[in-house]
């Protein structure tokens, strides 16, 4: 990954994150199939809400036939951590319009954003719309084709969850973090390692108390102001 922040540097940054939406995917794909989604369903998940681990969540609402309130606000629980990681990449868009901020928050994802972080320190702290554009663009086409692909095969799978396909969304992010923990030199891994034991002890007491999705946004939020701090401490 190096400075350049064109169209095309975007498309080459983001191919290695796209095999990992490849297969998950199409163990999205797969596992939708099974739970006896229609191919056209799959698809409008896939290029309308456009988030994975809501999509999973989807699906196994929709089969427990939960009602349409339940899924809608399970949803927006899953996918509110985007309001933390659009506000902080906005920053490095302010000179851009309206629309084309947007256009960005649209099509981020958890991938893309992890991306972006990457790259900035690699730009001194400089993204663009072209390359962000890219990235998201290209991530989001994949996703889509993927799943669909998945849908398709997923009748020669029988039972998905026997070849760990129900545990493919989180081998990826387990990926993204890792990437993200050495690839930052600036803040440090034991500052980061921090943070991230801070988040999961926060988590765990939160979720005795209240939901776990809502948890998990209140943990984020307590994780970040705790980063906060520990970085002005040194």
């Amino acid at each position: 990954m190096g400075p350049s922040l064109t169209f095309r540097t975007g498309v080459r940054d983001v191919l290695p994150t796209v095999f990992g939406y490849i297969g998950v995917g199409l163990a999205f794909g797969i596992v939708a199939h099974t739970s006896h989604l229609s191919l056209l369903v799959v698809a409008g998940l896939s290029f309308i809400v456009y988030a994975g681990s809501a999509q999973f969540i989807i699906t196994s609402m929709l089969l427990l036939h939960d009602p349409l309130s339940a899924i809608f606000i399970s949803t927006f629980l899953v996918n509110s951590r985007m309001i933390l990681m659009s506000t902080s990449l906005a920053q490095y868009f302010k000179h851009e319009s309206l629309l084309r901020n947007l256009l960005i928050g649209t099509l981020v994802t958890d991938e893309t954003f992890a991306l972006a972080m990457n790259k900035q320190n690699k730009t001194h702290g400089r993204l663009s719309f072209a390359w962000q554009s890219a990235a998201n663009l290209v991530a989001y086409l994949v996703w889509g084709v993927a799943t669909v692909v998945g849908a398709m095969l997923g009748g020669l799978i029988a039972d998905p969850t026997r070849f760990g396909f129900d545990f493919a969304l989180t081998a990826m992010f387990i990926g993204l973090v890792y990437l993200q923990l050495i690839s930052d030199k600036h803040l440090g891994m034991s500052l980061q390692l921090t943070v991230m034991l801070f988040v999961a002890l926060a988590y765990y007491l939160l979720i005795a108390v209240m939901s776990q999705n809502f948890a998990l946004m209140v943990a984020t939020v307590a994780g970040c102001l705790f980063g906060m701090e520990l970085k002005k401490c040194r």
